[in-house]
């Protein structure tokens, strides 16, 4: 019979930038796959699998976690309660980046953001994921034919085991 195992140490919190250095290292162990979740209107939490990436913000410069969304119910939960919960791990080392959102995409504008610079950070992030793409002209007509949406994460609470 199996036994649970857990990684001994105490958990670590921080809120400097260099953990998100971690968050990138662990997630794209796993080719950027990282659970998110966000709070439904009832107070539950709703969580689920998604790719993400360490880049810098395209207006700020400020580092931040990236992922694209398409999903309605995600969206909607951003768009009531700008917060989400990003956890990654590789074997038993994980790192937890909570923060607040910023939505760049069709129908959520973002100052600083166009359309050309919305389709060139959809790239971005999807790179920051490690996503490589072999055909970009199709990649950028599918993020506008599905309404893609940039979610940008500003940390304002990194934690991990490591």
């Amino acid at each position: 019979m199996g036994t649970a195992r857990h990684r001994p140490g105490a958990m670590r919190q921080t809120a400097g930038m260099t953990d998100l250095a971690t968050f990138s290292r662990l997630s794209l162990a796993d080719h950027g796959l990282v659970v998110i979740s966000t709070t439904r209107a009832d107070g539950t939490i709703q969580s689920s699998l998604v790719n993400a990436g360490v880049l810098d913000h395209p207006v700020s410069g400020a580092p931040v976690v990236g992922t694209v969304l398409a999903g309605r119910h995600k969206l909607r939960h951003l768009r009531e309660r700008p917060l989400v919960t990003l956890t990654t791990h590789s074997g038993w080392e994980w790192t937890t980046v909570e923060g607040t959102v910023e939505l760049a995409g069709p129908d959520d504008p973002l100052e600083g953001v166009d359309a050309e610079r919305l389709r060139v950070l959809l790239r971005d992030i999807f790179t920051a994921a490690g996503g490589q793409h072999d055909d970009w002209d199709g990649y950028d007509r599918a993020m506008a034919d599905e309404r893609r949406v940039a979610v940008l994460v500003t940390p304002t609470r990194v934690y991990s085991n490591g």
